[in-house]
């Protein structure tokens, strides 16, 4: 990424994201939470998915830690969660890159486990602390069952632009 358009354009779409990501709540919020579903959007996972499987990102845990000690102040006040979580799954992810092509099915299925796995621990330390008493089965039916079914939609129309734009962009 030297001397690539990406080293500036990457952490422009990486606060796109971020920003997005609550945005879209914040507009669509009679939609998205109500007494019976809570959805989360997780653009912000998106792109630094895609970064790592179409992209060639310098420094990308640092990004992924950024961007997650941004979504940590900006949306839950509580430092922790995203910034150890967002890089972790860039860890995860890149280990697991090594043993799949990148086509757009394996890129889901990780995704979609990144997005369960991303919207667990946050169910998990918001339970830890106090900020959140649905039990189990509930956060199952109500928060992940939703949230997946919005992130694969949103995944299936944008991974064509996104992939583009990491290829277009990357010397890979």
């Amino acid at each position: 990424m030297a001397n690539s358009k990406l080293k500036y354009y990457f952490p422009l779409g990486l606060i796109i994201c971020i920003v997005l990501d609550g945005t879209l709540s914040s507009l669509y919020a009679q939609y998205f939470f109500t007494s019976s579903l809570s959805i989360e959007s997780r653009l912000t996972l998106l792109w630094l998915v895609m970064a790592i499987f179409y992209g060639e990102v310098d420094r990308l845990m640092l990004w992924a830690f950024i961007a997650g000690v941004i979504f940590d102040m900006y949306y839950t006040g509580i430092l922790g969660i995203f910034m150890v979580i967002f890089p972790l799954i860039v860890y995860l992810n890149r280990e697991v890159y090594r043993f799949f092509t990148s086509n757009f099915i394996v890129v889901l299925l990780i995704y979609l486990i990144d997005v369960t796995l991303v919207t667990a621990v946050a169910y998990w330390a918001n339970s830890l602390i106090g900020l959140t008493t649905t039990g189990s089965a509930d956060f199952v039916v109500q928060t992940l069952g939703p949230s997946l079914a919005y992130n694969l939609a949103v995944f299936s129309l944008l991974f064509i632009p996104v992939k583009n734009f990491f290829e277009k962009y990357s010397s890979r």
